[in-house]
């Protein structure tokens, strides 16, 4: 008996329309609070969202719009701000089924649509029914009545949108609530397509010892969202990654989760990284690029430099002439440190490095990459090749002394044609147990298989250098 009541119940409520129609609750961007982004240097952001949802007692679904398309759907977690108590999240999805021509075309096989054709006679729309019995690549094929047709030239009509497919990518909870009201849920993911870099602007004074240098951030938003009045975090490090490979569906389960410059940006240690916080909230749009100031500072000493290095492969066999009529290349070294008026964390990126010439307009004299610099480390920027300094190699003997001892002897010729008396540093490096013989300028044993000389040349001279080294190995 009791069987049979329960039947005849469950029969006549299955005939009371949405008997068993879950409530459904919607957020949208304009029931966001705050909004947080974290941006890493490797194309991968980290959003915070926070916002009001009233939602019922009892089963419900929860679908949290306007998120990123690029979300990484496994790094997803909500919690409430509020209570936690009597919230309960049973299940977790990713829907990305967005709406597009073939996609509508694809889930109204098998169904009815409306054809809509201008006649040319009367130049009036008409408009016939139809079903879509096939859709090959956006090529739908049509039966009308009972004929089969396609590549019909109107435009086909939609009664409504199926009900799996969404206008944007969301988030997709079933909550088992208890808590009557409105709460506040923070919404955390990680997503592909945000990244940002450093650029740096110096420009040297009129003797090259001088410069003032300014910072850019510049971050290039591709995630799939726009962050209005986002607060905005900037961490500036080598982070390790792991390849996940996401399984293309169209619905995603997953794991429940419980829950002294002038600048704009705060920067402070965190972790074995640096961490940078704009001090405002700052819109960041989608598909935009946007740069933000993040130093500026005067008056930072700096070294000049030439420097011509050398390779052990020189040594090992005979050789004549090894290099002829090369330029020097010339670099700007700095060091990063208080005294050099700077002493500051610089993340990795591009420096472009200007001089004003003799007409007082700016020109570029050269780019090169700083990698993440702490401070107190040294900053070397390659500039390019002097035009004016040219050097030449040559090795004057090389003999085999034992089967295992050799003896090696080089000429480097620098010549000088600028107006100012120069000091070029020669960089050597020799291979196996060495020992130096004779040299013609002293020497500075920079680690085990490198030395370096300081070379001093006069303007419109030419200075030699030569040594002799013997090499075990």
């Amino acid at each position: 008996m009791y069987i049979l009541n329960f039947i005849i119940a469950l029969f006549f409520l299955m005939l009371i329309p949405n008997a068993f129609a879950m409530q459904k609750n919607f957020s949208n961007i304009d029931a966001q609070i705050a909004v947080e982004v974290t941006v890493y240097n490797s194309n991968l952001g980290l959003v915070k969202d926070q916002r009001d949802v009233k939602l019922s007692v009892g089963l419900q679904e929860l679908q949290f719009m306007d998120v990123a398309s690029q979300i990484i759907p496994t790094s997803v977690s909500i919690r409430s701000t509020g209570r936690r108590e009597g919230f309960k999240i049973i299940e977790q999805n990713y829907e990305y089924d967005l709406i597009s021509p073939q996609r509508l075309l694809n889930k109204y096989v098998g169904k009815d649509v409306k054809l809509y054709s201008k006649n040319p006679y009367t130049d009036k729309e008409e408009i016939i029914s139809a079903k879509i019995i096939s859709n090959n690549d956006g090529n739908p094929v049509f039966q009308i009545g009972k004929d089969i047709t396609f590549g019909h030239p109107g435009r086909i009509v939609f009664p409504e949108i199926p009900e799996n497919l969404i206008s944007k990518p969301t988030l997709i909870w079933l909550i088992d609530n208890q808590i009557t009201g409105t709460q506040r849920f923070e919404v955390r993911y990680l997503t592909n397509g945000i990244n940002w870099r450093a650029s740096y602007v110096m420009v040297l004074n009129e003797k090259d010892d001088m410069a003032d240098l300014s910072g850019w951030v510049t971050i290039d938003n591709k995630s799939g969202a726009t962050y209005k009045n986002a607060r905005l975090k900037l961490i500036a490090g080598d982070i390790n990654r792991v390849d996940e490979i996401q399984p293309k569906r169209d619905k995603m389960p997953l794991m429940a989760l419980s829950a002294e410059a002038k600048t704009q940006f705060a920067e402070q240690e965190f972790f074995e990284y640096h961490i940078y916080t704009l001090d405002r909230t700052s819109d960041l749009k989608d598909n935009q690029t946007k740069q933000i100031s993040l130093l500026d500072v005067n008056n930072i000493s700096v070294i000049k430099s030439f420097i011509f290095s050398g390779a052990q492969y020189y040594y090992r066999g005979k050789y004549g002439e090894i290099i002829s009529n090369q330029k020097v290349p010339v670099f700007i070294e700095i060091q990063n440190n208080k005294q050099s008026n700077l002493g500051i964390p610089l993340p990795k990126g591009i420096i472009r490095v200007y001089k004003y010439d003799h007409d007082k307009s700016l020109q570029l004299i050269g780019e090169n990459t700083i990698d993440h610099t702490p401070k107190n480390e040294k900053i070397k920027i390659k500039l390019g090749d002097a035009f004016d300094i040219i050097a030449s190699k040559k090795q004057t003997e090389w003999q085999k002394i034992t089967d295992k001892l050799y003896e090696a002897a080089f000429e480097i010729s620098i010549r000088n044609h600028k107006k100012e008396d120069i000091v070029v540093k020669v960089i050597e490096s020799i291979p196996g147990d060495w020992r130096m013989l004779q040299s013609s300028h002293e020497y500075k044993k920079n680690d085990a298989y490198t030395i370096s000389f300081d070379v001093p040349v006069a303007k419109d001279k030419e200075t030699k250098l030569t040594y002799r080294v013997s090499m075990k190995f």
